[in-house]
């Protein structure tokens, strides 16, 4: 019949002070005591039946039988190592991010090429879908969540606020030239609710917006699309089409912008916030939003 394998915690300490032929050394390297160490090994002998080191003043040597075993026993603490040594690269070798489209494609590709730039050893894999990642069972290791910073048994670090103004092309010609022209124009996804607050905070009758029926679109990046193709008046966050308004072709004709009190967080599970990688990405993104 097989007998049970030792207590761990006594196989590591004899494996430490194996390899540095001194309690002390091992205890230095494992965080305990030289007492505990000891003591650790006089159960592992206890438990064997023979001497594994012989005990001089000052110094310990293994003897025949704990050389033989020491063998075998630091053989196996090296493939350990080298096991999750691989398994460790590995992980920090891809960095996933799950987003959202309209953040993939207007904030994280535009900018992602600095950080890659700055972590070359990084590969850098975005998943943008409008549904929350599963941390439990997807292959994510952060992600960029819209909210109010309520994400239970994660960690997050707030970015940057959720705004949005009105913004249309210049096939559209010159625009409304005060909030209330806008009903003269055709709004594109007139049912969004950041129509109604920012309609709200311009003082204007929000109400209105209920008898408009106009074109609604998945996401701020195809309403945009539609805005440059003169098709009607987007409401956007200006932050994630920088270039579109450098460029002219979106153009904001008021000054408000307004929020609704939420923001886009970076997010991870608790037990991954010692990943280098992370903590790279984190440095990164809130120097980067700042």
């Amino acid at each position: 019949m097989m007998q049970a394998i030792p207590s761990l915690a006594a196989i590591r300490a004899f494996e430490a002070a194996a390899r540095h032929q001194s309690f002390t050394r091992a205890a230095e390297e494992l965080g305990m005591s030289q007492a505990s160490v000891s003591y650790q090994i006089r159960v592992l002998e206890e438990r064997l039946g023979f001497r594994l080191f012989a005990r001089a003043a000052r110094k310990v040597h293994l003897t025949r039988d704990g050389e033989r075993l020491a063998k075998s026993v630091v053989e196996a603490f090296d493939l350990m190592r080298a096991a999750f040594q691989t398994v460790e690269a590995d992980q920090q070798a891809t960095l996933t991010i799950s987003a959202t489209p309209t953040f993939s494609a207007n904030w994280l590709a535009p900018n992602i090429g600095r950080f890659q730039i700055a972590h070359s050893e990084i590969a850098v894999r975005v998943l943008a879908h409008e549904e929350r990642a599963d941390f439990a069972r997807a292959e994510v290791d952060l992600a960029i969540r819209y909210g109010d910073g309520d994400f239970p048994g994660l960690r997050a670090h707030r970015l940057m606020p959720t705004e949005f103004t009105p913004v249309f092309g210049p096939a559209l010609g010159a625009g409304p030239r005060t909030p209330a022209e806008l009903f003269d124009f055709p709004l594109i996804s007139p049912g969004d609710s950041y129509w109604r607050i920012w309609m709200e905070q311009a003082g204007c009758d929000a109400a209105l917006l209920d008898r408009l029926t106009g074109t609604s679109m998945a996401s701020q990046t195809e309403a945009a699309q539609a805005a440059m193709a003169g098709h009607g008046i987007a409401m956007l966050s200006p932050r994630f089409f920088a270039q579109d308004f450098a460029s002219g072709r979106l153009i904001q004709p008021f000054d408000l912008v307004a929020t609704d009190g939420m923001a886009h967080w970076l997010v991870y599970p608790e037990s991954r916030r010692n990943l280098s990688k992370i903590r790279l990405f984190r440095r990164w993104i809130e120097a980067e939003t700042a």
